[in-house]
């Protein structure tokens, strides 16, 4: 019986700890339930190929939002960036690299401008990104001349179109892709395993052994799963690896880093910050110069994915971000967030777009249904957390 109660307790805290997986989870298998080809490779293959930039975006967001500022202007500098890409590649001819680099020179520049005005003239982030929005939507009709431009074609196409495979032969399956995702595997089990004989030399608290092997487990076989379908569909998303080495790469400079800590700081307490030797201008500034940059990333890609620029490109990316970050766990007044949160965030939206779009939903009713399930799901997130709270 102890041990009964003892799983019973776990699994209680582990749910009021992601109440948002498990709606996540949730909305998942009624999707399925609901469209047999949901979960199919090709449909799952197209989940990552149509909202991989939105999750690109929600990483740099979920750290502004944390430092407890907000990014309005986002949309436009996707839109912008993709523009100036497409106006080297296309227009005059340059090598695709020459494209993606100047896209990425336009964030950088955005990022150094909107940082400059919030950290160290003191204008508030809402404000001077608000003007950014109407600012660098208005430079990006003028470099296009209010003109699509298209086709970009070759290797900066594939950046968010291309596939590895073959590498490794196939069976029916890519192996070269399955091998990835086992490496990834691996790779996430050591970690976690790190990360609890950390704990336990610090004398803190772990879940048991049992259950510790059994998230391993699950995880690994949805991982694998998942790599499967996309193996038997047309292999290893180029756009997927880029994704998964921001997230990692954001997750330990957010978690590990001096930089990381005093962004939870700075949102948490700026005035506690600046006593404790915080330099609480620096990390506005070089937050908004992450965000600049990690836009016009989701520019390039966006941009690829539709094969060329529209004046048009971005509309209501923002919102798309910032309502990924809040369904993900970060707090709206600041000091409180994760990567991996703000990427369950933006999957929610992503399996409910598609979703919908499978089950052949008006837009209109898709806004209605998608606004009551983001609502009920961090309702259920924050009864999730005051649960836990009184249980303390």
């Amino acid at each position: 019986m102890n041990a009964i109660a003892s799983v019973r307790d776990a699994l209680t805290r582990n749910m009021r700890q992601s109440g948002i997986l498990i709606a996540f989870v949730a909305i998942v298998v009624l999707f399925a339930a609901l469209n047999d080809s949901f979960l199919s490779p090709g449909n799952l293959t197209n989940l990552v190929l149509q909202y991989s930039y939105i999750l690109i975006l929600a990483i740099g967001m979920v750290m502004v939002i944390i430092a407890g500022q907000i990014d309005l202007s986002v949309g436009s500098v996707v839109a912008l960036s993709g523009a100036v890409s497409a106006a080297v590649v296309i227009r005059e001819g340059m090598p695709w690299w020459a494209g993606v680099a100047a896209a990425l020179l336009v964030g950088l520049l955005v990022g150094i401008w909107q940082g400059f005005w919030v950290a160290y003239v003191g204008i508030p982030g809402f404000i001077v990104t608000l003007a950014g929005m109407l600012l660098f939507r208005g430079l990006t009709f003028l470099v296009l001349d209010n003109r699509s431009l298209s086709p970009f074609g070759g290797t900066y196409y594939d950046i968010a179109n291309g596939f590895l495979n073959g590498w490794l032969g196939g069976y029916g399956y890519d192996v070269f892709t399955l091998v990835i995702f086992g490496i990834a595997v691996v790779g996430y089990a050591v970690s976690q395993w790190r990360s609890r004989q950390g704990k336990i030399a610090y004398q803190q608290s772990v879940e048991s052994l049992p259950m510790f092997a059994l998230k391993l487990v699950v995880v690994a076989a949805v991982v694998m799963w998942f790599g499967y379908q996309l193996s038997t569909s047309r292999g290893l998303p180029v756009v997927l690896i880029i994704l998964a080495v921001l997230i990692i790469a954001y997750t330990l400079v957010t978690q590990k880093s001096v930089f990381g800590r005093h962004i939870y700081a700075v949102g948490g307490n700026r005035h506690a910050a600046e006593l404790s030797g915080v330099s609480v201008r620096k990390i506005n500034f070089w937050v908004f110069v992450n965000m600049g940059v990690l836009a016009s990333v989701a520019g390039v890609v966006f941009s690829s994915r539709m094969n060329g620029a529209q004046p048009s490109a971005g509309e209501m990316f923002e919102l798309d971000a910032i309502a990924a970050c809040f369904i993900g766990g970060a707090s709206t007044t600041g000091g409180i967030g994760r990567v991996g949160g703000a990427m369950i965030g933006g999957l929610i939206m992503a399996v409910m777009s598609n979703g919908m779009q499978l089950m052949g939903v008006p837009q209109s009713m898709q806004q209605v249904i998608k606004g009551l399930v983001l609502l009920l799901a961090v309702a259920f997130d924050i009864w999730n957390k005051k649960r836990a709270a009184v249980a303390r």
